[in-house]
C-alpha cells in the first residue's frame, strides 16, 4: 500500500472531525487523547469510499486513531487476518466501540475468531477481556450456522468472568451472556441456569451481570 492511501484516509477523517462532539463522547466512554469525534454514519460512508483493502486497515490501526481503528475494522479483509495481527488489535484497544467494532465488523468474520474468544477471555487488560465477550457476544447473532453446542461450551467462561468488577468488562460478559441466550431455545434454558446461578454469587458483578440476564430471558420464555 502506498502512503499516499493512508494519506488520502487520514486526511478524509481529519476533514469529517468533530472536537466540538468530544466532550458528549466522553461521557460515554468513547475516549482517547487522537479521537476526531466521528460519527459511526460517518466511518461507513468512508468505509464503502475506500473499500476492502487489508494493507490500509493495518496502517489506519496503526495510527493509534481511534476513529481510524474504528475505520480499519470497516475495511479490514476478515479472511486475511492472522493471529498476530489480531492480538496486536486487540492489546491496542482503549475504548470500548473500537473493541466492539473490531469484533463487529472484522473479527467475527475471521475463521480465526472462534479460538480467540477462550484466548482473550484469560487476558488481564481490560480491553483485551472485553474483546473475548464481545466477540462471543457477536458470534452468537452473526455466526448462524455454528452448532449451539459451540456456545454451550463457553458458559464456563462467562461464569469465570463475571467477578470481574470493570465496567466495560462486566457488560460485555453480560451481553455474551444475554445474546446466548436469546439465540436459540435449546441455549435459552442453559443460560437462564448461568444467570441464576450468577444471581447467589457473592461478588456485585456477578450478581449484576445474572440479574440483568435473568430479566431480559426470562421475558422470552
Amino acid at each position: 500500500m502506498s502512503s499516499t492511501r493512508l494519506d488520502l484516509a487520514l486526511g478524509r477523517l481529519r476533514a469529517a472531525a468533530r472536537p466540538e462532539a468530544l466532550e458528549a463522547m466522553a461521557r460515554f466512554g468513547l475516549t482517547g487523547d487522537a479521537r476526531l469525534g466521528l460519527a459511526v454514519p460517518t466511518l461507513r460512508a468512508l468505509a464503502r469510499e475506500f473499500k476492502r483493502d487489508h494493507e490500509l486497515a493495518l496502517a489506519l490501526w496503526n495510527s493509534g486513531i481511534p476513529d481510524a481503528q474504528i475505520l480499519a475494522g470497516m475495511v479490514a479483509e476478515p479472511a486475511r487476518l492472522t493471529v498476530a495481527e489480531m492480538d496486536h488489535w486487540v492489546a491496542g484497544m482503549g475504548a470500548w466501540d473500537v473493541c466492539d467494532q473490531a469484533c463487529t465488523n472484522a473479527f467475527v468474520k475471521s475463521p480465526l475468531a472462534w479460538a480467540a474468544i477462550a484466548r482473550w477471555a484469560r487476558r488481564r487488560p481490560e480491553f483485551e477481556k472485553r474483546a473475548a465477550f464481545s466477540l462471543l457476544a457477536v458470534a452468537a447473532v452473526h455466526q448462524k450456522t455454528r452448532p449451539d453446542a459451540d456456545f454451550l461450551a463457553r458458559l464456563p467462561l462467562i461464569e469465570a468472568a463475571a467477578d470481574d468488577e470493570r465496567n466495560f468488562v462486566k457488560k460485555s460478559v453480560n451481553w455474551a451472556l444475554r445474546q446466548i441466550g436469546k439465540r436459540s431455545a435449546e441455549l435459552r434454558e442453559p443460560a437462564l441456569t448461568v444467570a441464576e446461578r450468577l444471581c447467589q454469587r457473592e461478588e456485585k458483578s456477578a450478581r449484576w451481570i445474572g440479574n440483568d440476564a435473568r430479566r431480559e430471558l426470562s421475558r422470552l420464555a
